[in-house]
């Protein structure tokens, strides 16, 4: 095999890793404001992320201050950002916080539907995101 095409074959693979890596990425991100705490989820929210379901659930309980959870960047969600929602709701009203849903992507609204605790949020605004929308604002 030449030193080109060897070349080219290692681009791509590394293009590829490259690929991968960003259409995975996921975050949760903790805004602390006076008024209230902004929870800004992005991304694919996955097992991948456990340890941040964690440590953002720590910060915002530790706060007491309302939370605003945000969710309109996220394109995938599997279980662990659906018990990452309802842990953080849960958690809240037994603290006295309210958690409310501002702003959530089609993604969410339909996986919180098909489990069934899209109830849980019910009692809060829930603006859907703008069609299109697939970053963190």
């Amino acid at each position: 095999m030449s030193v080109r095409l060897r070349h080219a074959r290692e681009q791509g693979r590394e293009q590829v890793k490259d690929l991968n890596q960003l259409s995975t990425a996921g975050s949760i991100l903790v805004e602390e404001k006076t008024e209230a705490t902004v929870v800004k989820m992005s991304g694919e929210i996955d097992i991948s992320l456990r340890s941040q379901t964690g440590a953002a659930l720590r910060q915002v309980l530790d706060r007491s201050r309302p939370v605003v959870v945000d969710t309109s960047g996220v394109t995938f969600m599997d279980s662990t950002g659906a018990a990452f929602l309802a842990q953080l709701r849960m958690f809240g009203s037994e603290d006295g916080i309210r958690v409310s849903l501002a702003e959530q992507s089609t993604v969410v609204r339909n996986l919180l539907e098909m489990l069934g605790v899209d109830a849980m949020f019910r009692d809060t605004p829930m603006r859907p995101a703008a069609a299109g929308t697939g970053h963190a604002i």
